[in-house]
């Protein structure tokens, strides 16, 4: 357990603060930690584990003596590092969409597919947020009785997009309320006060980027092509913890009582299912917390063999540095 050298790319991002946040909280048995970013926090200093650590450039020689690379820097720091990183002996665990379609590259949920971790070539992917805390609730459930259809709907929190969008969001509510008009920048609209059905580029097809990554990404996790899957990702002016209603077609009918018993025993889950007493899963609740949240687990009234579920998850944590972190302990461990 001991000798772990551990390389965070992209430490002064949203992620990168929780992947030392994350960390520490869990004891990781790093011998040491690098913090990198790109030139412009060059020189600044960060507390890991009470010690103040200084930022350094990503360059090609920042992988020596790395043992795991933790990067969230965005695809095409991903694309242009990881390679090196892994090709200097790192284990790269990336939270970009960079590899995560690549036939040679993992894609890991520690609750769903440990078993890929060991697949890996030098990198494994870390899913996105949405797809994560999806898989991790219905996955105990396929296993239980196979599922043949997904109908998801999603409400992100701005904290997806990044700091800069949590700033637009809190600094829109403070100018409409003071009866001036918001003027978006990093979204197409106004957010505070408002929902956008539009989260990355739009595809040909119709839907986005981030819709249909939920599609090839809950089938590559999951070892389950078949499954068919259609997403609707809506932006929701919440900062952070993404909710999402999820419709489930199961090969034969399952009872709400039957999930509630699954998903109790479930690992990273916790149901919160009592509507009677106002029980029920939601973002402000989630935030800064571990599992994924299940609640309002009902019959779905359009199909005999359906669910309908609401899951709440904090993005930042669960959806993206507590998932790589979990990765991490993986490698550490084998």
């Amino acid at each position: 357990m001991k000798g772990t050298n551990v390389a965070i790319v992209g430490a002064t991002g949203m992620v990168g603060q929780e992947f030392i946040k994350v960390l520490g909280q869990r004891g990781f048995p790093a011998d040491s930690i690098r913090l990198y970013a790109s030139d412009r926090s060059h020189g600044r200093k960060v507390k890991v584990r009470g010690e103040e650590i200084e930022v350094r450039e990503t360059t090609p020689d920042s992988f020596k003596g790395i043992d795991i690379a933790l990067f969230s820097a965005g695809a095409d720091i991903s694309k242009q590092f990881s390679p090196i990183a892994a090709k200097a002996g790192a284990v790269v665990v990336d939270n970009s969409a960079a590899f995560r379609m690549d036939p040679e590259v993992p894609l890991v949920v520690p609750e769903v597919n440990p078993e890929d971790i060991g697949k890996h070539k030098g990198i494994i992917a870390n899913p996105n947020c949405s797809t994560i805390q999806m898989v991790v609730a219905l996955y105990p459930l396929h296993r239980a009785n196979p599922i043949k259809r997904v109908t998801v709907a999603t409400y992100q929190s701005v904290s997806g997009t990044g700091l800069a969008a949590v700033d637009e969001l809190t600094g829109q509510a403070r100018l409409v309320l003071e009866g001036k008009p918001a003027v978006p920048r990093v979204y197409p609209y106004q957010i505070a006060f408002n929902v956008l059905p539009d989260i990355d580029v739009f595809l040909e097809n119709g839907y986005t980027k981030e819709e249909w990554k939920m599609v090839e990404e809950t089938h590559k996790i999951m070892h389950a092509p078949d499954i068919a899957v259609s997403a609707t990702c809506v932006r929701v002016p919440v900062v952070i913890a993404h909710s999402e209603a999820i419709q489930v077609e199961f090969t034969s009918p399952m009872a709400p009582a039957e999930a509630r018993r699954i998903l109790s025993k479930a690992p990273g889950v916790t149901v919160m299912d009592d509507p009677s007493g106002r029980v029920y899963p939601h973002p402000v609740m989630a935030a800064g917390r571990d599992d994924v949240f299940v609640g309002r687990i009902r019959k779905d009234a359009s199909h005999p063999n359906g669910l309908v579920l609401w899951v709440v998850s904090d993005n930042i944590r669960k959806g993206a540095a507590l998932n790589a972190v979990q990765i991490a302990e993986r490698l550490v461990q084998k």
